[in-house]
C-alpha cells in the first residue's frame, strides 16, 4: 500500500513531560488508521504536529511526500482537519459556517459543493439553522462537512465522537466509511476501543509511545493468554481479592469482571475457591475472545 504518511522518531516534549516519545509508522493511502488510548497518551500531539501546528522537537514525518517542516502550506491544501473543539461561529448559520471555512481555502463556486455535503451529512433541512442551535450530534456533522470543503486527500479527525450521542456517534460512522470508499485516508484519534475495531490498522499509544501497531484483529490475536469473563456478586471485592490475593491480571467492566490467565483448568478453580471462601457467588462464568481493550489494558501493565 503506498505511504501517505510517513513519521520517522517524532518526537515533543512539555517542559518534563514527554508528549511523543520518539514513534515511528507509516499510512496507507485509502486507509482508515486509528490512534488509539487514554487521555494524556501524546493521541492530539501527534496529530497538531502533522496538522503543522506544533513544531517537532526532533525526527521527522512526511505528508504527501511533502516535508511537515519545510511544505506546510502546501499540505494543509491538501488536508482536512477536525480538532476536539472544532471553532464553529455559532452565529453563523450552517450555510455560512461552510462558506466561511471555504474562503478560508480560497474556494469559489461552492454552492454545488456545499450541497452535495449537505446532503452527505443530511443536514439540508438545517441549512439556515444557526450552528448554536444545533445539537452536539449536528455540529460534529457540520465541522466535518467545513473540513471537506475543499475536497482533502487526507483528513485527521481528532477524537470526532468524544460528548456525542450514540445515534450521532452512528451516523457519523456511516459517513466515514462512504469517505473511505471515495478513496479518502483517515488518520482519527480516538479514547473508545469499540471504534478502533472499525479501522484497517490500529496503533495503541500509552505514554508518549507506540506500544502495539497492527489489524485489530491481530493485535487481539496476540494476547496468547485465556479471558475468563466472570459474573458474580461483590464485583469490586472480587476484583480485589483475585488481583491481590493471586496476583492475578483482573480487569472490571461494570457489572463483570475479567481475568488474564494462562491455563483455564489449573487457574479457574483457584479463582473459584477464593470467592466461595470470601462469600461472593458466581452467577455465570464463561471464555471469551481477547477485546482490543483486554490487549491494551494488559500492555499497559506489562509496560508498568
Amino acid at each position: 500500500m503506498e505511504p501517505v504518511i510517513k513519521i520517522e522518531k517524532l518526537k515533543k516534549s512539555f517542559d518534563d513531560i514527554k508528549a511523543v516519545d520518539g514513534i515511528s509508522f507509516e499510512v496507507g493511502k485509502g486507509e482508515m488508521f486509528g490512534l488509539v488510548g487514554p487521555d494524556g497518551a501524546g493521541k492530539t500531539t501527534t496529530i497538531r504536529m502533522l496538522c503543522g501546528l506544533l513544531r517537532p522537537e526532533s525526527g521527522s514525518a512526511s505528508i504527501l511526500e511533502l516535508d511537515i517542516q519545510k511544505h506546510i502550506k502546501k499540505i494543509q491544501n491538501q488536508i482536512g482537519y477536525l480538532s476536539q473543539r472544532f471553532s464553529l461561529y455559532g452565529d453563523l448559520t450552517v450555510d455560512e459556517n461552510i462558506e466561511f471555512f471555504a474562503n478560508i481555502h480560497s474556494i469559489k463556486n461552492i454552492n454545488n459543493r456545499r450541497d452535495e455535503l449537505l446532503d452527505f451529512t443530511r443536514l439540508k433541512p438545517f441549512r439556515n439553522r444557526l450552528a448554536d442551535n444545533l445539537s452536539g450530534g449536528m455540529k460534529q456533522k457540520l465541522a466535518l462537512a467545513c473540513s471537506l470543503i475543499h475536497t482533502p486527500k487526507i483528513l485527521f479527525l481528532d477524537e470526532p465522537t468524544t460528548g456525542v450521542d450514540p445515534v450521532s456517534r452512528r451516523d457519523f460512522w456511516k459517513i466515514l466509511s462512504r469517505l473511505i470508499k471515495d478513496g479518502i485516508t483517515i488518520f482519527m484519534s480516538t479514547p473508545y476501543l469499540d471504534e478502533a475495531e472499525r479501522c484497517n490498522r490500529v496503533a495503541l499509544m500509552n505514554k508518549g509511545k507506540i506500544i502495539s501497531l497492527d489489524t485489530p484483529q491481530k493485535i487481539k490475536s496476540s494476547l496468547n493468554m485465556v479471558v475468563v469473563e466472570i459474573v458474580c456478586t461483590n464485583i469490586r471485592g472480587a476484583y480485589l481479592l483475585i488481583r491481590d490475593k493471586l496476583n492475578m491480571e483482573v480487569q472490571m467492566f461494570g457489572d463483570r469482571i475479567n481475568v488474564i490467565i494462562e491455563n483455564y483448568e489449573k487457574d479457574y478453580p483457584v479463582i473459584e475457591k477464593l470467592l466461595e471462601e470470601n462469600s461472593i457467588e458466581i452467577s455465570s462464568k464463561r471464555i471469551i475472545s481477547a477485546s482490543l481493550e483486554n490487549v491494551f489494558i494488559h500492555l499497559v501493565k506489562e509496560a508498568n
